[in-house]
Formats: C-alpha cells, structure tokens, sequence
C-alpha cells in the first residue's frame, strides 16, 4: 500500500521506491506514520516474481504501479524457457533487504511479506488467455507451469521470511471464480493456494493471508477449504456472507477501492463501518489501492476504528493493508 501524496511528502517516488531499499522501506513506513495503517509491507505490486522469471517489466511512474510488458514464454509448454528465480538477485533482494531494514527499526510492527498466488504469477509469465485455455484443453501442461509459480513464489517468500517478515500474503487475484467457475477453481487454485499457505504454517510456523479478488459465487463453499486462516476478498462480497463460508478463519477487508480513492473521508468512514456492523474481523481495503487515493480517506478507516475503542467496543478488530497494489475493477 503507497500513495502518491505520501511519495510526494516522504521524498520516496515510484518508480525509484520499487528499487531500492531503504526507499521502499521508508516509504512503507510513511504509511504507517502518514495513514494509520498497523503494519509494513513490501513489495508494492505483483512483478518481482514474474521479472525474475524472465518476464519484461515496465517498473510504471509516480501514478503507476509496475506491470509485465513482455511475457517471458510464448507457449504455457515452454517452461523449459522460464529463468529459475533467485531471491539473491534483482528486485528480490531489493525486497529482502527492505523487510530486514523494517523489522530492525520496527521491532512491535508486523511486516507483511507479499507474494503472487500460482495463477496470478502463472498469467504474468504467459498471455492469461493462453494459460485460461490450457486449464481446461492441456491441463497436464497448466499443472506444470502452476507448479513451477508455487516453487517459485514460495522462494521469495522463505526468503523475505528468512529477513524478517512476520506474515505472509498471497495475493491471487487472478483467480476469481468467475473466471475459473468451481471445478477449475477446485482443480487448479485450491490445493496450490493449500501447498503454498501449509509450508509458510508448517515450516515457519507464521500466518497467511490468501486474498482473491472476484465474485466468490464461483467458488462457493469451496473457500472453507483453504487453509489460510485469513481470508481476503474485495467488495463485490458481502462480509455476512464471506464469514458464512469461512467458519473457523478470519474475514478480511472489503472497504471498496472505488470509494476510497474517489469519494471523501465520511464516506469511506460509513463503507468501513458497514464491514465492521457485518462483522469483518480485519478491517482494511478491498484490494490493492490506487496511488491517487487520498491519505485523509486511509486515514478515516483507522480514525473509525479508534474511536470504537475508545468507546468501549468488545469486537477485537485489527487494521491490515494489501501492500500489493492490483485494482479491481468495480
């Protein structure tokens, strides 16, 4: 999560915070000091893995987050082609340095490690349209590239966790079930959202976030599931109806983006008290938020939340950022 008006103020601009460290990490700072946001996160967007997996990235300016340019395979067979990923090269050890320079200067802040879910980081690498296709008329081919995200993926999550991250979140917008429907969604999200959140639970005994965008109608009953114990989804799902599926896990989110960067602070203040009044467990935006939102309007939501403790509310809820910063369309 960054914003342009926090760049301006802390001197840490895009495109120049996506590659250097002490930047990144000041800039995801800012936002804490600047926004009220209760954690740190990095990297801001969902390239790093795909960059150094051969994929062309167009690192984007002051309004714009990265973004692939050049897809590293033509064919999703070709993954003989794809470049093994090293946590110790490019912007993956930009990122690892910054997580170490965030938890050494904040020790009692929670910093988030980002990373692409398989079918997001799989649609980076190859045309999203050749992989969709492939799901369901060369699926041996598609589990192959999904494989070969997931390993990848979780290696520059050991990595970031190695230098100091505290949780992680995949992000795999990619995956909406109204694209993928529930077999598909079953099939090819499920288990590789499963592999990826048992190894960071397992291994190094940390929370994971899983965060998809979408209508979940697609997925169904499917999202109980996942065994992330944080569950994420953006504001076409009502959060009545996401703790309805997720028995036993957290909901997470879902004040509109839309709203945030274009409405006022009242009105991202009466948004965000919907999700509280519908129960979410953790408060935050519904998905990655646009570099034009106002700070005033981040503001609110954590303004909101303390008002409520001082008033005395008994409903525990916590503020949390998806530092990555894909937009829904909504």
């Amino acid at each position: 999560m960054a914003v342009k008006e926090a760049m301006e103020l802390l001197g840490c601009p895009w495109p120049a915070a996506h590659s250097d460290a002490s930047l990144m990490a000041r800039l995801t700072e800012g936002m804490v000091e600047l926004a009220g946001i209760e954690n740190l996160g990095v990297p801001f967007c969902m390239t790093v893995e795909a960059e150094e997996m051969g994929a062309g990235v167009d690192l984007g300016n002051l309004t714009r987050e990265p973004h692939v340019v050049a897809y590293a395979i033509d064919r999703v067979e070709d993954t003989d082609k794809l470049e093994n990923f090293d946590p110790a090269r490019g912007r993956a050890a930009i990122c690892c340095q910054a997580v170490h320079i965030l938890k050494q200067r904040n020790p009692d802040i929670p910093v988030l490690a980002n990373i692409s879910g398989p079918i997001s980081l799989a649609t980076s690498l190859v045309d999203p349209l050749l992989y969709y296709r492939a799901l369901r008329r060369n699926p041996e081919a598609a589990h192959r590239l999904t494989t070969i995200c997931v390993d990848n993926a979780i290696r520059f999550g050991d990595a970031m966790v190695t230098a100091g991250a505290d949780l992680v979140c995949i992000a795999d917008p990619s995956a909406t079930g109204d694209l993928l429907g529930p077999a598909t969604f079953a099939e090819f999200c499920l288990p590789y959202l499963n592999r990826m959140t048992n190894h960071f639970q397992d291994e190094h005994g940390i929370g994971v976030i899983v965060h998809i965008c979408g209508n979940i109608r697609g997925t169904g009953n499917l999202l109980s599931q996942l065994t992330a114990k944080v569950i994420s989804v953006d504001s076409l799902v009502g959060i009545h109806r996401l703790r309805q599926l997720i028995p036993g896990k957290a909901a997470m989110g879902n004040v509109s983006t839309y709203i945030l960067e274009k409405s006022d602070p009242e009105k991202v203040a009466r948004a965000a008290e919907v999700c509280l009044n519908q129960g979410v467990d953790i408060l935050s935006p519904a998905c990655g938020i646009s570099p034009l939102t106002p700070l005033a309007n981040i503001r609110s939501m954590a303004r909101l939340l303390q008002s409520r403790s001082t008033a005395g509310s008994d409903q525990v809820v916590e503020t949390i950022s998806l530092s990555t910063v894909h937009v829904c369309p909504e």
